[in-house]
């Protein structure tokens, strides 16, 4: 059996930045809380609980709250919207933005085109803390499309404008699928792909490697969407595909009579994980 790990896996340049920040400052031996989970990965956010970080799950939980006097709240990868700012500052928190630079950039787009009247279009999902995060960057007509289907279903008016963005982990095909039907419907949309690089990279890489293995396995936590969309990609090319979140889970039995097995994980997936899922393939196998 050969074991080959996808060229791009694991934690990407947003999240690296993020959890970095949140081990910094729990060096400041200050309170330290993450508004939402830092990262999508339960391992992740454990291993942050474990030396003290808190999580604020939401606006109620906010509300709710009385800080220490020199607590700090760090923003999470996937950014949140304006309103969620004010609310922590009202609060006492100092607050430091671990907002992925390439969200930040969608976030900018959105709030200068809705400036001048632009209606905003989102690809994406529309629960997606990023997704969510974006809409509360500005105040205008926003229409979230999570799919094909939605895009197909969509009415707009000629006389408007709309800026149309994407979630930086939609799946880049199922993108410019979308973007084909609004351009045959003729209204007057600007679209901006906001796809970041590293996960277009992340999903060629994994498509690739589906392509050619016997068996493919998918490194991420349920609630990570572009870990989500990997499974889909990788699924299409490949049908001996398993969604793995932990070395603990039972699919070792079902890659036993591949030759060749590949491996990928999501953006939020850290490296020690994807380590120890290889070297279980290692130890079952070789």
């Amino acid at each position: 059996m050969e074991i080959r790990l996808a060229k791009e896996a694991g934690f990407c340049f947003g999240v690296k930045r993020a959890v970095g920040t949140v081990y910094e400052k729990i060096n400041t031996g200050r309170p330290i809380y993450t508004y939402g989970p830092i990262v999508h990965n339960e391992e992740v956010v454990r291993q942050l609980e474990e030396k003290g970080v808190k999580v604020i799950e939401g606006p109620e939980a906010l509300s709710k709250m009385t800080p220490e006097p020199d607590a700090i709240v760090i923003i999470r990868a996937h950014g949140v919207p304006k309103e969620t700012y004010r609310l922590l500052e009202e609060k006492g928190f100092e607050v430091v933005d671990a907002t992925c630079p390439f969200v930040k950039k969608i976030h900018k787009i959105v709030s200068e085109k809705s400036a001048v009247g632009d209606s905003i279009l989102i690809v994406g999902d529309p629960l997606h803390p990023e997704v969510i995060g974006i809409k509360g960057q500005f105040s205008g007509e926003c229409i979230v499309l999570k799919d094909v289907s939605d895009a197909e279903n969509f009415v707009g008016y000629p006389e408007k404008k709309y800026t149309l963005v994407s979630q930086t982990t939609f799946q880049s095909k199922k993108f410019k699928e979308i973007v084909e039907i609004l351009e045959k419907k003729e209204y007057n949309v600007h679209v901006v792909n906001t796809i970041c690089n590293a996960t277009e990279e992340r999903q060629r890489a994994a498509e690739v490697l589906a392509n050619e293995a016997d068996a493919m396995i998918v490194i991420g936590s349920a609630g990570s969407s572009n870990t989500r969309k990997l499974y889909e990609i990788c699924k299409n090319c490949c049908e001996n595909t398993f969604y793995v979140q932990t070395p603990d889970d039972p699919y070792l039995d079902k890659i036993r009579s591949a030759n060749l097995v590949g491996i990928t994980a999501g953006a939020s997936t850290p490296q020690k994980l994807i380590e120890e899922v290889q070297n279980n393939v290692r130890r079952t196998y070789f």
